[in-house]
């Protein structure tokens, strides 16, 4: 027997929207081609900026963007990209294809861009190559409002008031491309660079640190021992922040069950990372101020055939929706520590929410997804148990279903389930404790084949539809599974 118990009266927390939020590089074509199209693009845009990119980001429930990358930010230097366009300094972009960057899209378009998603942009200064000035002038360009060179000259390009701006990256994998460092070293200058991330005027930044690759628990160790309490009255940090990838460098596309339990596997790992993160914060953090900011996460395949290696084009397959799903259950579970989360990237790079060609737009299995489950932004998580069967494929097993469940500002309560099993459905009986439903509806995501996706020739393979396989009575529900399906259920 398989059984789900919701208890709708046990609340753990709210699940921050910003664990729903997304990564936008100056990579292959995320930027160019992807958001930017320039302003006399036959493409429809508003100040250079696609509207069917817009359009598609905000019902889906973007909460926030973080920009300009990446390892992109790590020789990222902000005055190169204001001012007149045709003026800007272009520059090589070393980490990705050696190809010249044009610096069209700056610190203006950003914010223009997060201003028509109406979601907060997320900043990641260049600590690898920049300097202190560089970044500290940057912020009061962005947020002050005084008298002062910064603002003059924000002004003088054609913005008058300052943006408002919550979240500040200090630096981006400085244990590799944001300059090797040790993390002792790294401790040192996180706190030295982020002395000058002030706030200006009524704006509050949280400061964002460099945090672990994958399993590095020795940098979150020193990190927190460094950064965090060193003084009873300063904490110099509100993030640590974590990158990990399902990487798994085979076809996006073409793959037997082998492989997709692999991936299934890898995507499951990340529980693992962040207790094991999350306890060694504890030990210096134990009223949970530094959230764990997992803003580099997601599926890492070969590029397509055809393109260029470094530009890390990959389709998205029905495989990637139940990554996407396993990723965000395992974020709401872990809502007393995790606060925001950035799925890589946004657009045409890595596990994509949306696949450009020119002018033609697809959405892909992940981009549903990200809309089915938005449910859960700024919802009350509701306390869930579960017992099912394991999937199990030669000598390895897996958990066959997980779940999450939450109650939104409006009081409707939100079920969300993800079927890992490729091969055969699965009914789960749940118990509805402290909720008496009277009706119950909701949508799948699934697909015939594993390795179904979208395409522009074939944009709707993967969509979500309504779902049927549910029957309430007595005060229990029997859901029915199909394989490899992700499901979102409203009880009323």
């Amino acid at each position: 027997m398989n059984n789900l118990i919701l208890n709708a009266d046990i609340e753990r927390g709210i699940i921050d929207r910003h664990v729903y939020g997304h990564f936008a590089e100056h990579l292959g074509r995320c930027i160019y081609g992807g958001f930017w199209v320039g302003e006399d693009s036959p493409i429809p845009n508003v100040r250079g900026i696609r509207i069917d990119v817009v359009e598609a980001l905000k019902s889906m429930g973007i909460p926030n963007l973080r920009w300009p990358g990446g390892c992109f930010a790590d020789e990222y230097h902000w005055m190169d990209g204001i001012g007149p366009r045709e003026k800007r300094p272009t520059m090589i972009n070393t980490h990705w294809g050696g190809v010249t960057e044009n610096n069209h899209f700056g610190t203006h378009e950003f914010m223009d861009l997060c201003d028509q998603l109406d979601c907060e942009p997320y900043i990641c200064g260049n600590v690898g190559s920049g300097s202190v000035q560089e970044m500290q002038q940057w912020v009061e360009y962005i947020t002050s409002d005084a008298i002062s060179p910064m603002t003059d000259l924000r002004r003088a390009n054609g913005r008058e008031a300052p943006w408002p701006l919550k979240f500040w990256g200090v630096g981006n994998e400085n244990w590799a491309c944001g300059g090797n460092m040790r993390p002792e070293y790294y401790a040192d200058e996180f706190r030295r660079y982020q002395t000058y991330v002030r706030n200006f005027g009524s704006n509050e930044i949280s400061k964002i640190a460099c945090g672990p690759c994958r399993d590095d628990y020795e940098w979150t160790r020193v990190m927190m021992e460094r950064t965090h309490g060193f003084m009873t009255d300063l904490h110099l940090m509100k993030g640590l922040a974590l990158h990990y990838y399902t990487d798994y460098r085979k076809s996006a596309t073409e793959f037997a069950e082998s492989d997709w339990f692999a991936v299934m596997k890898g995507a499951l790992y990340m529980d693992e990372l962040i207790t094991r993160h999350s306890a060694i914060m504890d030990q210096h953090d134990p009223g949970g101020e530094v959230g764990l900011v997992v803003d580099e996460w997601g599926t890492w395949y070969n590029a397509e055939p055809g393109t260029n290696p470094r530009f890390l084009f990959q389709q998205n397959s029905l495989r990637d929706a139940l990554v996407a799903a396993l990723h965000l259950h395992i974020f709401n579970a872990h809502n007393d520590r995790v606060r925001m989360a950035n799925i890589a990237q946004t657009i045409n790079v890595l596990q994509s929410v949306i696949l450009t060609d020119e002018e033609k737009m697809i959405l892909t299995p992940t981009y549903h997804v990200f809309e089915m489950f938005r449910v859960h932004q700024d919802a009350k998580r509701l306390s869930v148990e579960l017992k099912v069967a394991d999937y199990s494929l030669e000598d390895q097993v897996i958990p066959g279903v997980s779940a999450s469940a939450s109650r939104d500002p409006e009081g409707q309560i939100h079920l969300t389930l993800c079927h890992t099993n490729p091969n055969n459905p699965v009914d789960l009986v749940c118990e509805l404790r402290g909720l008496k439903a009277s009706s119950v509806s909701g949508r799948i995501l699934t697909a015939d084949t594993m390795t179904a996706h979208n395409t522009f020739d074939e944009p709707d393979r993967v969509n979500p539809v309504n779902f049927t396989g549910t029957e309430l009575e007595g005060g229990a529900l029997t859901v029915t599974l199909p394989a490899m399906s992700v499901v979102v259920l409203e009880l009323a």
